[in-house]
């Protein structure tokens, strides 16, 4: 399968629509940048889940600004790009199918009355219009272009405020399994780049966010690092495309240390 051919992959329902959608580099990349939370899109099929339309466009359905900066990153980066095509609502592509919460009945404070009581067979749909075709692009998309790959990249965006309680982190710098290129990254953090940078914060690999990381980059010795980035400084475009600037130096400043 030559992913330089197509940018998307539809669930073997037609009725999800696009699962995965993949831009390629313009050379041979030697970053892939991922999005996992990159929509708030549900399929018609499935309404509203239940929710009004502030809720979906809330960050419990996606990742606002995201896809926006993992777009531009790529664009430096020269990476080919890997993005979910479904809201996380219906399925979370960075969690297995026996993790409580891939179909979450309930985000932070909302319950998802779409998503209670699901039987087996639901659920299992729902992994596979969703899930594996993200699953199996993604890997597809790594195994065309790993002779030259040495770094996945996955962004991520938060709320500046949780349960009440304000997050003075304004960047994340988060790992699995390997936590090389993260902690690499946070030594070697620009005296121009002021944002409050932490390891493993506002989550870490215990909470389940490592998923991605893990079952695709670690397992090949693939360096890799998630991104969190607190999701009031990328509301806009000019400000998605200003810190993807500044993060693509890091990156490529960080990723050089490994290859000098």
């Amino acid at each position: 399968m030559d992913t330089s051919s197509f940018n998307e992959s539809r669930s073997s329902d037609a009725t999800f629509g696009p699962a995965v959608h993949v831009t390629p580099s313009k050379s041979a990349p030697s970053i892939i940048v991922v999005c996992e939370h990159a929509t708030n899109r549900v399929p018609e099929t499935l309404g509203t889940l239940g929710l009004d339309a502030q809720s979906l466009d809330a960050h419990i359905a996606w990742d606002p600004g995201a896809l926006g900066v993992a777009q531009a990153l790529s664009q430096h980066l020269d990476a080919v790009q890997v993005h979910g095509g479904i809201s996380r609502l219906v399925y979370d592509c960075n969690r297995p199918p026996q993790a409580h919460d891939a179909i979450p009945v309930t985000s932070e404070i909302f319950a998802i009355p779409a998503n209670a009581n699901l039987s087996e067979k639901d659920k299992a749909v729902r992994a596979a219009n969703v899930y594996a075709p993200f699953r199996d692009m993604l890997s597809q998309t790594i195994t065309n272009n790993r002779d030259t790959l040495a770094l996945m990249v996955t962004v991520h965006s938060f709320t500046p405020i949780y349960r009440g309680q304000p997050r003075d982190v304004e960047l994340g710098l988060l790992h699995g399994k390997d936590p090389r290129f993260a902690t690499a990254m946070l030594a070697a953090k620009p005296a121009s780049i002021t944002l409050n940078t932490q390891l493993n914060a506002p989550y870490s690999a215990t909470d389940g966010v490592a998923h991605t990381l893990d079952v695709h980059a670690a397992p090949i010795n693939l360096l890799n690092v998630m991104l969190e980035i607190r999701n009031d400084l990328i509301q806009t475009s000019a400000q998605q495309s200003e810190i993807a600037e500044a993060l693509a130096l890091w990156i490529s400043t960080t990723r050089d240390g490994f290859t000098s």
